[in-house]
């Protein structure tokens, strides 16, 4: 009987990761590229992902196991020894609007939902977080620039399992849907799914990418398996429970040999040098969200909790692979030092979708009033735009 495996690729940043057999490269798509990057006073937010799969045999399993360095990947290491290096000489007048010159707009086809503090939110379950609008979408479209950029080295760009030829793929908190239009595109036999709790943004899509408006904690009505079951970017949308229940029917609606493949990050920000100040606000940014989510009853430690979860639903061989992403562009390799720009544009605009839900609903002492967390945002945005901050944070995949 096969076993199903949970297999952690690994992103440009260096160290520990599993390498999926090698497949024809592809540039990304003009969807991938044609990310939103304008900053706005407005914010938004994120979203995240594991991989699962049945053991490789033979030359498969060994090449797994091989390890390459990427820079900024510090493996299993959670104290994150290996520091991203600065570049001394990066334009020091960086204020952000150097990030990402070309702007596109996502066209809203919102069909559902309610208006809340000016953001607009799902209508399947009132207890998720995440704003579903124009600005959302956006935010959601450059985390997914940012991870293509970040997987660079891998030929498949969206993910590193090894699926060569797959005939179904799922993609859970599809969002935008900008990642399953991109699967659909590189695999054109495949049929992808993406679920989501709101249609997303767009107009048109492959005939072979199916678009779905689902609650995935309801009863899965795919009448096949799936090769591929992907997900990144999903902390905070389930409680402990939920989550369980999430990764079993994943396990059972995997194809013996399948692949489920996820990515998230941490909320909390940090820096190497002691640039980033203990009494800086970003630097209480995380664990204000921590406890927010702990209150909740949905936690946002997500990507510390992942790996022993899919265990426990069955999965085994699993991987695990920690690496930083910087925010800003202050690393001196040239695919971190973009990354750092394409990161300090998701995090500029998804500040206020990230804050509003969950500081007016759950703040401490008491629920903050929306003026009070634009106010908060605002604050928190100039410190990010600050060029002598050397700071990231750390993503997991499993």
């Amino acid at each position: 009987m096969e076993e199903k495996i949970n297999n952690l690729p690994s992103p440009p940043p260096a160290g520990a990761s599993t390498t999926a057999p090698t497949a024809p490269a592809q540039e990304p798509s003009s969807a991938m590229a044609a990310i939103a990057a304008e900053e706005r006073e407005g914010p938004q937010q994120t979203q995240a992902s594991t991989t699962t799969t049945t053991s490789p045999t033979g030359a498969e399993q060994e090449q797994f196991a091989a390890t390459t360095p990427v820079p900024g990947d510090v493996g299993d290491d959670e104290d994150g020894q290996d520091a991203l290096e600065i570049d001394d000489d990066r334009d020091s007048g960086f204020t952000g609007d150097d990030a990402l010159s070309d702007t596109t707009s996502i066209a809203s086809s919102m069909i559902r939902g309610h208006i809340e503090n000016g953001r607009k939110y799902n209508s399947l379950r009132d207890d998720y977080w995440g704003p579903s609008d124009d600005q959302q979408f956006e935010t959601m479209d450059a985390g997914h620039l940012l991870y293509l950029l970040l997987n660079s080295d891998h030929p498949t760009l969206l993910f590193r399992s090894p699926v060569a030829s797959p005939e179904y793929i799922l993609d859970i908190g599809t969002g935008s849907g900008t990642w399953s239009i991109d699967a659909a595109d590189k695999f054109p036999e495949a049929k992808v799914y993406g679920v989501d709790l709101y249609p997303p943004p767009t107009s048109w899509v492959p005939s072979n990418c199916f678009l779905e408006v689902e609650d995935v904690l309801s009863e899965w009505t795919w009448r096949h398996q799936f090769d591929l079951i992907h997900m990144r970017l999903m902390l905070g949308a389930f409680t402990e429970d939920q989550w369980g229940d999430v990764y079993r029917k994943c396990y059972d609606n995997l194809k013996p040999g399948g692949w489920i493949e996820e990515v998230e990050l941490d909320v909390r920000v940090t820096s190497d040098d002691g640039s980033l100040g203990p009494d800086s606000l970003l630097a209480g940014w995380g664990q204000t969200f921590l406890d927010c989510a702990s209150r909740a009853g949905r936690s946002l430690a997500t990507q510390t909790t992942m790996k022993t979860r899919i265990e426990q639903a069955g999965f085994t061989n699993i991987h695990d692979q920690l690496f930083k992403c910087p925010i800003g562009p202050w690393p001196k390799n040239k695919t971190f030092k973009e990354a750092g720009r394409i990161n300090f544009h998701h995090w500029s605009s998804g500040l206020d979708g990230w804050a509003m839900f969950l500081l007016t609903k759950f703040g401490a002492p008491k629920p903050w009033t929306a003026d009070e967390v634009r106010v908060y945002v605002a604050k928190v945005r100039r410190e990010l735009m600050n060029p002598r901050l050397h700071i990231y944070h750390f993503t997991r995949r499993v």
